[in-house]
């Protein structure tokens, strides 16, 4: 009688069953892997979310503060941008700027009416010309009668001493160009002599380029003086949670994480500084244009201001929310490392 030999555990398995719990070894190595794109996405979102809110529902709790810093903000930014607009509207005053820089061509004294009709016409289509005239000798001696008070003796003349004019008024008020004009002009027969006024040309490039300069430095004055006051007032709300910050930054908390309602909260005062900006210059330009609409009136001229274009206006907003950004990143990042926890 032979004798029986039980089955080994090992007999026992089956061949595939040699890992019990596949399923949850599988999970356990997903979770050593960390959490997915979408979840790490969703987290950052979220975060921003209640970092913005935070700022929003700290800066409501001080509508009163809040409101004068951003007006404070806002008359900085309509300063410049305001005689910038001015400036603006100066230059639209082209047709007077170019009166001011017309090209005189004196014909020859043989040269018919006809001719230089002809000639104001082929004057009138060269690409740097607005707009041409022909002054007649008969109506250039009736003019200069009537202005020079010499009407009796000039009628003793034995004949018309003054040329044929074609006024030419240019596209564009630039010294060189008009310089070149000029010559292009002088080249042409019949013309004696082509004579530009470059004083009045000077003048105006000196006034605009001076208003130009004064503009940008106001500007640069007034952005740092932006600068300091986001900065002090995101300074005082450092000060105002500095335990709180100590805190965070002793669980753990990143400087990004500390900084971030900040930012947020510099970005909405520029923000709110904007707004108003973009309101007082949009106001305040309508307030002045029935003054100047009244002005150029009386000398016969339809001028009036223009507003707030929507590019200025956008840049002007994007502008205020960067400096808002930025200030209140410069005054985090200096008190940053102040708050460490103790």
């Amino acid at each position: 009688m032979s004798a029986t030999r039980s089955p080994k555990v090992s007999d026992r398995v089956a061949p595939n069953a040699a890992d019990p719990q596949p399923e949850k070894k599988k999970k356990i190595r997903e979770e050593d892997d960390g959490p997915d794109f979408g979840t790490l996405f969703h987290a950052w979102l979220e975060s921003h979310r209640s970092s913005l809110l935070d700022s929003l529902r700290r800066l409501g709790k001080q509508p009163i503060g809040s409101f004068f810093t951003c007006l404070v903000m806002a008359i900085a930014l309509s300063l410049p941008m305001g005689l910038s607009l001015l400036l603006g509207n100066v230059e639209r005053l082209g047709g007077s700027w170019q009166r001011a820089a017309q090209i005189s061509l004196y014909l020859q004294l043989d040269t018919s009416s006809r001719d230089g009709e002809a000639l104001r016409d082929q004057v009138k289509a060269l690409p740097g010309v607005a707009e041409a005239e022909y002054v007649s000798r008969e109506q250039a001696l009736d003019e200069f009668q009537k202005q020079s008070g010499l009407g009796e003796a000039l009628r003793e003349l034995p004949e018309n001493p003054l040329p044929g004019v074609v006024v030419v008024t240019p596209k564009e008020v630039d010294k060189a160009g008009l310089d070149a004009l000029r010559q292009q002009l002088a080249e042409l027969p019949k013309v004696e002599q082509a004579q530009l006024d470059l004083v009045w040309v000077e003048r105006l490039a000196a006034i605009l380029k001076l208003g130009d300069r004064f503009v940008f430095g106001l500007t640069v004055l007034l952005v740092l003086a932006l600068l300091l006051v986001i900065g002090n007032t995101i300074r005082l709300h450092i000060e105002n949670r500095r335990t709180e910050i100590e805190v965070i930054k002793l669980v753990g908390g990143t400087d990004s994480y500390v900084r971030r309602p900040f930012l947020y909260m510099g970005a909405l005062y520029g923000m709110g500084a904007g707004v108003f900006s973009w309101g007082v210059l949009a106001y305040g330009l309508n307030w002045l244009n029935g003054a100047v609409v009244g002005l150029a009136g009386l000398y016969g001229s339809d001028f009036s201001l223009a507003g707030v274009p929507m590019a200025d206006g956008l840049s002007l907003l994007l502008g205020a929310v960067l400096l808002g950004y930025i200030g209140a990143w410069i005054a985090v990042a200096r008190h940053l490392s102040e708050l460490a926890p103790r």
